[in-house]
Order: C-alpha cells, then sequence, then structure tokens
C-alpha cells in the first residue's frame, strides 16, 4: 500500500514488477525514468518492450531516481503513466471529417509547463478544435498535472504525440492545412483570414516557436500589448487565438460558406 501511495502522489510506477504488470495490463506508459548504467535482468527486458512501444526512455542519476520516487524500492526503474492514452494525427483527421469540418488543431511547439498545455486542451475542447500535436521530447506531456488542469478536456480531445513537429506539419499541409504561429512581429491576430484547415502554432513559454517550426508556418500572428508587459502567457495567447478561428467559422456557417 505505501509504495502505491508514493506512485500516485508522485505520478509515478515504482519498481521492475509494478512497471512490467503496468506494460502487460496495456496501462499507457508516458516515460520510463532507468537509473544510469542499469541493463541488467528485466530492466533490459522493460526498455526494449518501451522502445517497441515507442516510450520516451530517460537515463538518470541513481540519487535523482531516488528523490523522485520519495526513498521507494525503485530497483532502478520506475514510468511515469500518461493520464489518457495518446492519439494519432489521423485520429485527428478523423474527427474534422466525422464533423464535417476542415482540420483545426493546435500545436504545441516545446511547451514545457503542465498547466498551460492542460489549459490549451480545455480551451481547444471549448472553441471546438479537433485535437492537439505536442512533441515527444522537450514537452509536457499528458501527466496528471495536465489531466487536472484540463479540466477533464483529456477524455474528449485528441492528443497526439509525434516525433518530429515540423516533419508532422509538412504532412498536415498536403492535407489543406494552414499554419499560423503565434509570435512576435507577425500580422495582427484579428485580421488574418483562418478559413480552411488551421494549425494554430504556440511555442514555449521563455523561447518561442523554434526557428524550423517558425520557418514552417503560412503565417505569423501576433497580438497587441498595450501595456509595459511584452508578452502574454502562452495558454492565453492560444485561447484568443482559438477563439478568433471558432468566430471566424461560425460566421461562414451562418453566411454558408
Amino acid at each position: 500500500m505505501e509504495k502505491e501511495k508514493r506512485g500516485a502522489e508522485n505520478e509515478l510506477i515504482i519498481g521492475r514488477n509494478a512497471v512490467s504488470e503496468a506494460l502487460n495490463g496495456g496501462r499507457s506508459i508516458d516515460t520510463l525514468l532507468v537509473a544510469r548504467g542499469e541493463r541488467n535482468g528485466s530492466i533490459g527486458r522493460i526498455i526494449a518492450r518501451c522502445r517497441d512501444m515507442n516510450v520516451v526512455i530517460k537515463e538518470v542519476e541513481r540519487k535523482k531516481l531516488d528523490f523522485l520516487c520519495s526513498g521507494g524500492a525503485h530497483q532502478g526503474v520506475a514510468a511515469y503513466a500518461a493520464i489518457h492514452e495518446y492519439s494519432s494525427v489521423e485520429d485527428i483527421l478523423d474527427l474534422a471529417t466525422q464533423r464535417g469540418e476542415a482540420p483545426f488543431v493546435i500545436v504545441c511547439d516545446e511547451l514545457e509547463d503542465p498547466h498551460n498545455l492542460g489549459a490549451i486542451i480545455r480551451t481547444a475542447e471549448a472553441a471546438g478544435a479537433h485535437g492537439v500535436i505536442i512533441p515527444k521530447r522537450r514537452n509536457a506531456s499528458l501527466s496528471y498535472a495536465v489531466g487536472k488542469a484540463s479540466a477533464g478536456a483529456v477524455e474528449y480531445v485528441p492528443v497526439a504525440r509525434v516525433a518530429n513537429i515540423a516533419s508532422t506539419m509538412d504532412e498536415l499541409k498536403k492535407k489543406g492545412v494552414w499554419f499560423y504561429g503565434a509570435d512576435m512581429d507577425g500580422e495582427s491576430w484579428c485580421g488574418v483570414d483562418y478559413s480552411g484547415g488551421v494549425g494554430l502554432v504556440i511555442g514555449s513559454e521563455g523561447r518561442g516557436i523554434s526557428r524550423l517550426v517558425r520557418e514552417k508556418c503560412d503565417f505569423i500572428v501576433s497580438l497587441p500589448m498595450k501595456g509595459k508587459i511584452n508578452s502574454l502567457n502562452a495558454s492565453v495567447a492560444a485561447g484568443i487565438l482559438m477563439y478568433e478561428v471558432s468566430r471566424q467559422r461560425s460566421e461562414n456557417k451562418k453566411q454558408g460558406g
């Protein structure tokens, strides 16, 4: 019971047997943590299974693993369980087709704050977006904190995790999606036509959109900053843009467009 309690508090599944059973039971594993240098016995088999399942595998110092597990007997391995199963990009496109709408997706480019990601998923659900796309690395994932911040929206909004955001954007462009990056020095957000397939790109809290992803954007849009602060919280900016897309879509529908 004590191990289960620790695991729940830390969003971790702790120990070789516990991780193996989670895999056997079909539990969605977000990230596998392995103590540096540990490859013997069942750990090697766990790593191989996680690789086959495209789980992110991180090698960490044993002291860090001790700390994360709050002194629990981790035996050199622990795993973060995803709060919800990940979807595929195709699942997102299929949802758009089922609704008879052009795709409307939110792309998060190395967004690290789980509360921001959760808030974006929550607003995406309310604004009628078909899904959210995140990278496998250097981005918040579907953790307990994200699920809580989404207020349950993770149950309704498909979230796809991809190896490469830029190449995913290339594939979506072939399917009629135009990308609008939220960044400084762009066009005014409310003067842009968001008709057709839309991909809103939201960058990281500190660095914004990465260079390669920015180059893949068809438009760069900016929100006016009239105060002394020169940037908005990522989830706030995303929310404003999502609702502008939603507003334009509603207007087009009324006009029969």
